[in-house]
Formats: C-alpha cells, structure tokens, sequence
C-alpha cells in the first residue's frame, strides 16, 4: 500500500470538515502540559496539597510552584519567568492599571496570621496580645515579658523578666504586609502609615533583639530554637508545628483565636465590597479584611490572591489553569489542610468567571 501524501491527507482532512486550527485546539488540550508558579509561602502548605492531588487526576499537566515570597512572585511574573503568580496582598493600583484587562486577581482562599511565641515559663497557654501590644514590642518599646501592660490583660501568668527577641521576615512577603497592616489599624498612633509594608521597617530592625527569617518556615525555626522569641506566621504553620498561638484582639475588643468560624466572620463581612470580575481592581481588599469589625471576627483573618494572565501565548497554558482553576472550585475546598478557609460562596464565583475567561483566550 501506497503511504498516505501531505496533500492526500490534506484533502482527507478537508472532506471531512476538520480545520488545521481545530486540530491545533485539540492536541493544546491533550498533550502534556507544564506549568510554572511561584510567590507566596502564606499558601504554601495548601497549594502543595492540592497540586499532588490534582496532578493524579490530570497527569498530562504538571503544575510547580515555589515558595519565594509574594514580592519575588510578582516580579517573576511580570518578567515572564513563571505563568501564575501568589501573592497575599493584591496588586497596587498603579500596578493594575498598567495591566489593565491583561491580568486577573482571584481570592482564592482564606488563611490567616498568627501571633507565636517561646516563653518557657508558660508553655502553650494561650496569651493575650492587644494591637497597642503588639505595635509597642515591634516599635521596641516593651521590651520585657513582664511589663505591666502584657500583665495586665493576662492576669495570672507568671511572666518571666526575660528581652523579647522579635522575629520578622526578611524576605518581601505578604505575610509581613497583613502583619504590619493589622498594627497600624489597630495601633494607627503607634504604627505609621509608612510601616506598612511587605519589608520590616520598624526602628529596631538590625539591633540583638531582632532576628529575621526566611518565609514562613525560617520564622518558625526562630520561634523553636529562640527562648523568649516573638513572631508572626501563617496559621497553618503553626498547627502542623505545634506552636502556641496567641488570641489577638478585634475592633469589638475581644480576644479572639483563629478558626473556621472566626475567619468566615471576617470574610463574609468583607465579601460585599469586592469586584464581582477577576479583572477588576482588589488593590483595597487586604486593607477591607483585615481588622473587619465583625464580632467574633479573627483580625489577622486575609485573603490570598491567584495572580495570571487573561490571555496565554499558549493556548495550552490557558486550557490547563482553567481546568486547575475548575477543580480547586468543584474539589479543591474539600481537600483543605488545616489552617485555611474557603471563601465565601459569592467570591467563589470569581474563580468561576476566571476559567470562562481563560477559556476564550
């Protein structure tokens, strides 16, 4: 037998209706896919998860994703180094203007920061910390356990007089912003404006009471291996290492702890002042949840941001985040490890409106 010419099957192909471009779609969503994030440690934990789960179910996409920061992420995601970015705080307003229509912003997931700390003396009983507290020991202001004022809302402890060693990021990180934001909401003539930030800007930053860590995970490893220590991270964190976790006060002036419920409060009080369209402008919404007064509210409660293009070079790219995108939002929410949230059900639905999006493209 004869083989088949390029024009025979041209003509083959054509007789029966099928167009080159068709058959461009087709092996765009049936070949093997590889796809590149990275930016945020705040949801670290969780997008680890859900890749390995999801990539056994679709294992022509492969999905990576590193844990360097949402500052590092967006840069590398406007320079084209990976295909999505996460990042906890939204891109400035200045920023989404310049990529107006081009890029998407989704809240996808709910986490929250957590206050954690190392005093021998009390273990993992759970302290009280006000955002007056809190501001005053990262300005360097107390600078012992037992100052009166730590005292005063936790009657009975018997605080040592030991320096608060104060841990920090010293990385550009989203955590870092929701931290330093809570402080100046909460403690706005103790924290300035300036100091919010995704780099610690306190005045005590470099001096023997402060030491910084890397992500996430290296300000755990300085709250483990420093008695008397102090620092900040994502909740999950915590939990998967037994860290104790302070109750933090909200707006209403109670002392709340992190949960499934205290984060939904936040939430959902912040929820209806979002953009309904992935595409629009979330440069507010950090500043919205964070500190929400809602009772019962966890004010260290955020939102962490999916951050991709409307439109791929690639079609595949597109075809293979929307399927991620459709399976976080049929599947993804019932595989959350502890220390996350879903968003609320109307928010959701950006993560609905991003794949119809990525799906034209």
């Amino acid at each position: 037998m004869r083989p088949i010419t390029i024009l025979a099957l041209a003509i083959i192909i054509a007789a029966i209706g099928i167009s080159v471009v068709a058959i461009q779609i087709w092996q765009s969503k049936h070949s093997k896919v590889i796809i590149r994030g990275a930016g945020a440690t705040f949801p670290l934990l969780q997008i680890e998860k859900w890749i390995n789960i999801f990539s056994q179910k679709y294992p022509d996409i492969t999905i990576s994703y590193q844990g360097i920061g949402s500052g590092a992420g967006q840069s590398q995601f406007f320079t084209n180094t990976i295909d999505f970015c996460g990042s906890d705080p939204p891109l400035t307003k200045e920023k989404w203007e310049k990529y107006r229509k081009k890029i998407m912003q989704i809240p996808y997931l709910l986490g929250a920061v957590v206050v954690v700390y190392n005093v021998p003396e009390i273990g993992n009983t759970t302290l009280k910390l006000s955002g007056n507290i809190l501001a005053l020991i990262y300005k360097g202001d107390i600078i012992y356990w037992d100052d009166q004022r730590i005292k005063e809302i936790n009657p009975g402890l018997k605080l040592p007089h030991k320096q608060i060693i104060v841990a920090y990021r010293a990385d550009a990180s989203g955590t870092q912003y929701i931290f330093t934001l809570y402080l100046h909401k909460a403690a706005p003539n103790i924290w300035n404006k300036e100091w919010i930030s995704k780099t610690m800007k306190s005045p005590i930053i470099g001096s023997d009471r402060t030491i910084g860590g890397k992500g996430n995970a290296g300000v755990v490893q300085i709250i483990k291996n420093t008695p008397y220590s102090i620092g900040f991270i994502e909740w999950s964190y915590a939990i998967k290492e037994n860290l104790p976790i302070a109750a933090v006060e909200n707006p209403a002036g109670e002392y709340v702890v992190p949960s499934i419920k205290s984060l939904m409060k936040a939430a959902k009080a912040a929820a209806e002042n979002l953009p309904k369209d992935p595409r629009g402008d979330f440069s507010k919404d950090v500043e919205i949840i964070v500190y929400a007064k809602a009772n019962g509210a966890y004010p260290l409660t955020s939102w962490t941001h999916l951050i991709m293009w409307t439109k791929y070079s690639d079609p595949s790219k597109a075809h293979a985040l929307a399927k991620f995108l459709e399976w976080i939002y049929k599947e993804g929410y019932n595989n959350l490890v502890p220390g996350y949230a879903p968003p609320p059900e109307d928010v959701q639905e950006l993560l609905v409106k991003a794949i119809k999006i990525l799906e034209s493209s």
